[in-house]
């Protein structure tokens, strides 16, 4: 097990954990969590060795295998496959051992105890599965969706979040006992971020997750770690369960302060008042003694949240634009026009609020793009409404801030780029007061974009998009470098934008809060997708497996000796992919209805399935608080009065949970 006692950890003169004391015990899925800045990072570097405690005690078994996430961008021309099955360092070790051993072998062909050394050397390869290493490295490359094409490309032709991919799938390639993750979903789809997360719950050893997605750290944590006020303090259960037992907790202490509060004035009034009296004097002293000796609980130091608005848009066309007929895609050098959706015809009305989903590489940056003007239409027109004011937030809009400028030359030229057209002169005065509603206050408005960090410069987007009042919102993947509570700030102001929004996320938190309706983007095509997220995660595995069947058909057709066909065919479900050209209009109607049918039988199971989720939360909360009480001095009647409450709740709860099991197993019939 992993053990902290009395640790103090320092960067520099700052001390980000002082005095903490707590176990991780082997097996165990950690969540850390806790604001940007109070020492997650550092933590995970005392845990994977690259620095020591400043105080106290942590140790850490010395035989577990450590696997994480290298942060470098790997530089080589090795292929894919072979980078990745670099990642098996047990295999590498063996592999090392049996080139000695042949060597030895080579040179004494006859001595007895080398030929036995061989033959274990041999074994012990076996044994680490060195027959299955590239279809297991394959698996993890496709998992994140990879093509099946990519196997063998070099590492050196991918793009950097593609590259990062490669090095996530080399961790998990580790035979690991010990797995640490920092914020492993930036640069995943939300079907590669499906499949990791079924891949992380089949994890054996033991796993610390640093990650901004609250689904995300509920599906994979059973357990959650708070850095605040340097301390740590470990709470039984996944973010969502932390969050609840959080909340409780600064309501004890709150009113634990507050009634600590009103006994100190009542002790100080009678100090004050009789402490010149010679006949109260002995009495005086004594409520001097008692509150130099009380223990002090601390008020509830509320940090300051982020938070921010749009402006109301100064006009919303309706409708905001049209597409007849288009083809989008991108022009390419010497070579004929890369098309990717044909036959897009839709309209963008005032107030949609429209979650765009498919899969990697279907197309959902390219309609985006194309909208925002970013790039044009193929073919067919794209028809804007009068006074149209796209903010768009792209993902490689953090790299076209200037590194060499700050936050307030960002917005002067800004505020000189649309003068008269969007908003009224501003003064630098103004454009100060402006920043610092998104943070940027004192000298932060004159520090170099190029020495933030990710998260920084996200907020400045945030910042220069909202100056600019849009009516429409296009944003993709926007939450990337946001950490939990700016997520949050940004699902609240777009629930309170008066525009229209289409948002590309992986957040399915952020989706589900703001997005009324979806669009599907895939097999070449934008469709209306009839579901929810839930609907959309079945959806993706439903792809997978036909794309696991289109591999095996492939297999079976192809010519004996290339490798990677094969492979593909073994493979977990890579990220779906185009169906091919004789999938018929009434095949996707039919599918459609099917769908249509599932929602109208499942509707009444998730209302019913809601309420009882919401009446088994009310019924623990209760409990817990009841737990807390009858652990305080209580009088008998008291104690009696909340005994029979508890069993009344434990009662309520069996019931409840029942009824949940009941209506799970019946939505999950209504939705084969």
């Amino acid at each position: 097990m992993i053990t902290l006692k009395n640790v103090v950890l320092r960067r520099s003169s700052k001390v980000l954990l002082n005095g903490a004391s707590v176990t991780i015990n082997p097996g165990e899925k950690v969540g850390l969590v806790g604001r940007n800045g109070a020492g997650k990072s550092t933590l995970f570097a005392l845990f994977n060795g690259t620095l020591h405690e400043d105080g106290g005690d942590f140790s850490c078994p010395r035989q577990w295998r450590l696997a994480q996430v290298a942060q470098n961008m790997p530089e080589t021309d090795e292929s894919a496959s072979d980078f990745v099955v670099g990642g098996d360092t047990r295999l590498a070790e063996l592999r090392e051992t049996l080139t000695r051993v042949e060597a030895a072998h080579a040179a004494d062909p006859d001595d007895h105890d080398i030929g036995m050394a061989l033959a274990h050397a041999y074994t012990d390869l076996a044994d680490a599965g060195e027959h299955d290493a590239v279809p297991r490295a394959q698996a993890l490359i496709l998992g994140l969706g990879f093509k099946v094409h990519e196997l063998e490309q070099p590492v050196n032709s991918f793009s950097g979040g593609w590259r990062m991919r490669l090095q996530l799938a080399r961790a998990l390639m580790c035979p690991s006992d010990l797995l640490l993750l920092d914020e492993p979903t930036n640069h995943l789809d939300l079907d590669a971020l499906v499949w990791l997360e079924s891949w992380l719950q089949k994890y054996a050893g033991t796993m610390i997750v640093i990650s901004h997605d609250r689904e995300f750290l509920d599906a994979v944590t059973d357990v959650t770690l708070h850095i605040e006020h340097a301390g740590l303090t470990r709470y039984g259960g996944n973010y969502s369960k932390f969050e609840e037992m959080r909340a409780l907790q600064l309501e004890q202490q709150q009113q634990a302060y507050t009634k600590q509060q009103d006994k100190i004035a009542h002790l100080q009034k009678f100090i004050d008042r009789f402490k010149a009296k010679a006949s109260k004097a002995k009495q005086a002293q004594s409520r001097v003694k008692a509150l130099e000796r009380m223990e002090k609980v601390a008020p509830l130091l509320a940090e300051a949240d982020f938070t921010f608005e749009f402006k109301e848009p100064g006009n919303i066309p309706n409708p905001m634009l049209s597409i007849s007929d288009a083809a989008f895609g991108y022009v390419q050098e010497d070579a004929p026009p890369k098309v990717i959706l044909t036959g897009v015809s839709r309209s963008v009305l005032a107030g949609q609020r429209i979650g765009i989903l498919g899969a990697n590489g279907q197309g959902k940056s390219t309609l985006v793009k194309t909208i925002a003007r970013e790039m044009g239409a193929l073919a067919g027109t794209v028809t804007e409404g009068k006074g149209l004011n796209i903010g768009y937030f792209a993902q490689q809009e953090l790299d076209v801030l200037h590194p060499a400028s700050n936050p307030l030359e960002h917005m002067v030229r800004l505020a000189r780029d649309f003068a008269g057209t969007v908003r009224e002169r501003s003064t630098e005065q103004d454009l100060r007061g402006f920043l610092g509603s998104f943070n940027f206050s004192g000298d932060m408005v004159k520090q170099p974009v190029g020495t933030m960090s990710g998260g920084e410069k996200a907020r400045l987007v945030l910042a220069m998009m909202v100056w600019q009042r849009p009516n429409l919102l296009l944003l993709d993947e926007p939450t990337n470098h946001l950490d939990l509570a700016t997520r949050e700030a940004l699902a609240v102001a777009l629930n309170e934008f008066e525009g229209t929004l289409m948002l590309v996320s992986h957040d399915r938190a952020l989706l589900r809060s703001v997005c009324d309706e979806f669009w599907l983007v895939g097999r070449g095509a934008v469709t209306d997708f009839d579901g929810d997220l839930d609907d959309y995660q079945r959806y993706l595995l439903d792809e997978a497996k036909r794309q696991r069947e289109l591999a095996k058909e492939a297999s079976r057709n192809a010519p004996p000796e290339p490798a990677p066909q094969v492979v593909a065919a073994a493979a977990p479900a890579p990220a779906p992919v185009p169906a091919p050209a004789t999938s018929s209009r009434e095949q996707r109607q039919r599918e459609a209805e099917e769908r249509q049918q599932r929602q109208e039988r499942q509707k009444p199971l998730k209302r019913d399935l809601a309420k009882a989720e919401a009446r088994l939360a009310s019924a623990s909360t209760e409990r817990e608080a009841l737990e807390v009480r009858l652990a305080q001095p209580l009088a008998p009647p008291e104690i009696a009065e909340a005994g029979k409450r508890l069993k009344a709740l434990n009662d309520e709860i069996s019931e409840i949970e029942e009824l949940w099991l009941r209506l799970s197993d019946e939505l999950q019939a209504a939705s084969a």
